[in-house]
């Protein structure tokens, strides 16, 4: 009887201790899973983190007059219908560019109408159905299409791009800056501005210095409109140092209507011509137009100072890096030292 209560006691005990074992190794077992988790968790967290900074790295968001577009870095497939953007473009080395409006491209351009480049509509219509079927990574305009903005921006991120007639220079270098930043292109870039900028301070001094008032005019078809600071062709006066003749020039986009007689009556020391009509097919010429009796009464036509300036680089590929370059050369080989 002894034997056997002692054998129970034994076996109680030992039943204690087995209980007391796996209790404690099931607890340790259940403190060691939270810190695998733990551990996964900050896997993936950095691992989510670093693929948000790739990304962030791999695009751009640009804010603009229109919105506010997220724009992929280096995009490959790229409609354009600004053709100051696209001499920018094509100055920087950019061969991003698979459709334009082929009917508008410049003869300096005149490469973007191969058959390699597809027909994206005219400047104030593009023509959707094309740009959908080409599934572009970006879509550049500017003024003269912003009505189908968004429209276009259904289609693919659409970046709206033009130059402030107000703040010409620093918006011309912000927007090339823009550009050159999507496609890489920075170091190209700022070799070409510093050599705009060396060009542009020159010829700044030397007009400055001459302290000779102009006069910039549009002429179209048989009327001519005024430009004065501020304007579409204001940076003549703003930026690249002419002295207006008249700081009073209504700005408007498309310029104060003048007469002849108000010209004959300012009687500029230099009148600027950017001949439209030589653009769009005119039926008369700027010179045909500008040069009757009373502008050759003018200082500026006994002097030989009317210069007609190109109007592909003023009208049509303002904004532009090559453009922007033939601007300052002309208006410098026109200034007297």
């Amino acid at each position: 009887m002894k034997k056997s209560l002692i054998f129970l006691l034994m076996t109680l005990v030992l039943s204690l201790f087995l209980a007391a074992c796996g209790s404690s190794t099931e607890t340790e077992g259940e403190a060691a899973d939270p810190v695998e988790e733990v551990e996964t968790t900050e896997d993936e967290g950095a691992e989510e983190e670093a693929e948000t900074e790739a990304a962030e790295e791999a695009e751009i968001t640009v804010t603009h007059q229109l919105g506010e577009t997220v724009i992929p870095k280096n995009p490959t497939n790229v409609v354009v219908f600004d053709m100051g953007v696209l001499d920018t473009l094509d100055t920087l080395g950019v061969n991003a560019v698979t459709a334009v409006p082929t009917e508008s491209i410049p003869e300096y351009l005149s490469k973007y109408q191969g058959s390699e480049y597809e027909t994206a509509g005219t400047l104030f219509e593009p023509d959707f159905e094309k740009i959908y079927d080409l599934q572009p990574d970006l879509i550049i305009i500017s003024g003269r299409a912003q009505e189908a903005y968004d429209e276009l921006s259904e289609i693919a991120p659409t970046l709206f791009v033009q130059v402030d007639t107000a703040n010409y220079l620093e918006s011309f270098t912000s927007n090339v800056e823009l550009l050159a930043e999507i496609f890489g292109k920075e170091d190209v870039a700022a070799e070409q501005l510093a050599t705009i900028e060396e060009s542009l301070a020159a010829l700044n001094e030397k007009a400055t210095s001459s302290e000779a008032e102009g006069l910039i005019i549009l002429a179209n078809d048989g009327s001519i409109s005024a430009y004065g600071p501020g304007s579409r062709f204001g940076m003549l006066h703003t930026d690249f140092g002419v002295a207006a003749v008249d700081e009073n020039i209504e700005v408007s986009q498309h310029g104060q209507n003048i007469s002849f007689e108000y010209i004959a009556e300012k009687d500029p020391e230099y009148l600027f011509v950017v001949d439209r009509g030589a653009i769009v097919g005119g039926e008369s010429s700027g010179q045909q137009t500008v040069e009757n009796d009373l502008v050759k009464g003018t200082q500026a036509y006994q002097n030989g100072n009317i210069i007609y300036l190109d109007p592909v680089y003023w009208y049509i590929t303002a904004g532009g890096l090559t453009a922007i370059d033939g601007m300052i050369a002309e208006v410098d080989a026109a200034i007297a030292e």
